[in-house]
């Protein structure tokens, strides 16, 4: 069996986190002074430091508020790997006040088409944005080509920046990551294209098509040559499960196996037994676990879990896999934010 990984080492994340709301306590009556008084810069040199001390990566921004008069934004900047921090930043949040309310990604703005910023030192209305929309076929995910009257007179980057900025207004930081694809800021306008305003209704039709789980049947060839079998959760995408960062990797060698390797007869069905004993497990734990891929070849199939580290879930299987009976089988556990290890998977 592989070790159960660490102890949290001191100054993790936990404890970055309960240091920002620390300061945040003391914080808030001089934060709020500076946003009455609109002094941007000296909020910045106010906020900005204690979100660099969660991590210097995350992105931060106080916009108007819905539930609350303030909102208060820390996230992840689109990186996978630091959605998890984002997400348990606002779990240990105080309750939502009349004042303020805090979230781990940039919303979705409902007056989105309203909006102006300002971009190399001119006023870009998203009003004028259009888009050029391709959903190849059997994707799971929008291409866009996003076009406004600026970009023949701006840079690639700042073009770019400008785009992802009004993605994230129109549809929300999270929908941008789950349901679009390919992003060109285009100097030209785009054939068929249309106002950038249609890309949320674009969006659910798309979104329809997966409400119900699914799951992708795959074939291929391992490094050496040898054939492979994988079922994998389709669409499959971390910023669906932003707690699930410890990867929980499960290795049954099988006993009988067909030409190819592949498991048959009797292993075949124990193997469907396994699995159908740890669904009933990870059911259990509700959203503190997921199986979403196994892979079958050569003579052993691995089964690829996602866990809260919180919920101690590798101690919970181990004692499933122990009852395995076909061979020496493997836990292996490891911190994986970004879903790196099956990445191949990642639709």
């Amino acid at each position: 069996m592989g070790l159960f990984g660490r102890k949290k080492e001191p100054g993790g994340p936990a404890e970055a986190i309960a240091g920002f709301w620390a300061w945040w306590a003391d914080a808030r009556p001089k934060v709020e002074t500076l946003l009455d008084a609109g002094d941007r810069e000296a909020l910045a040199a106010e906020v900005g430091p204690a979100v660099a001390a969660l991590s210097p990566e995350l992105t931060w921004d106080i916009t108007p508020g819905r539930a609350a008069l303030h909102v208060l934004i820390v996230s992840s900047g689109g990186d996978p790997e630091l959605r998890p921090l984002a997400h348990r930043w606002a779990l240990a949040a105080p309750p939502t006040d009349a004042l303020w309310e805090f979230l781990p990604s940039r919303p979705a703005r409902a007056d989105a088409a309203a909006l102006t910023l300002e971009v190399a030192g001119r006023e870009f209305a998203l009003g004028e944005l259009v888009l050029g929309l391709r959903v190849p076929n059997g994707a799971t995910r929008i291409d866009i080509a996003a076009f406004h009257p600026l970009f023949p007179d701006l840079g690639d980057e700042t073009r770019m920046e400008a785009v992802l900025l009004a993605l994230d207004w129109l549809l929300g930081e999270d929908e941008v990551a789950r349901w679009v694809g390919d992003i060109t800021a285009a100097t030209f306008q785009p054939i068929d294209a249309v106002a950038a305003v249609h890309l949320p209704a674009v969006v659910a039709d798309l979104a329809s098509e997966f409400e119900q789980e699914q799951w992708a049947l795959l074939e291929g060839q391992t490094g050496d040559g040898a054939r492979l079998i994988a079922a994998a959760r389709h669409p499959l995408r971390p910023v669906d499960h932003p707690l699930l960062d410890q990867h929980i990797a499960i290795t049954l060698p099988y006993a009988e196996s067909d030409e190819d390797g592949l498991p048959d007869g009797g292993s075949a069905a124990a193997l469907r037994e396994f699995e159908e004993r740890l669904a009933a497990l990870l059911d259990r734990l509700g959203d503190a676990a997921l199986l979403v891929v196994h892979v079958s070849a050569q003579g052993s199939r691995v089964l690829h879990v996602y866990a809260d580290p919180a919920a101690e879930v590798p101690a919970q299987v181990d004692k499933l896999v122990s009852t395995w009976q076909e061979g020496r089988p493997d836990l292996a556990i490891a911190e994986d934010p970004g879903w790196i290890a099956i990445s191949p998977f990642l639709s």
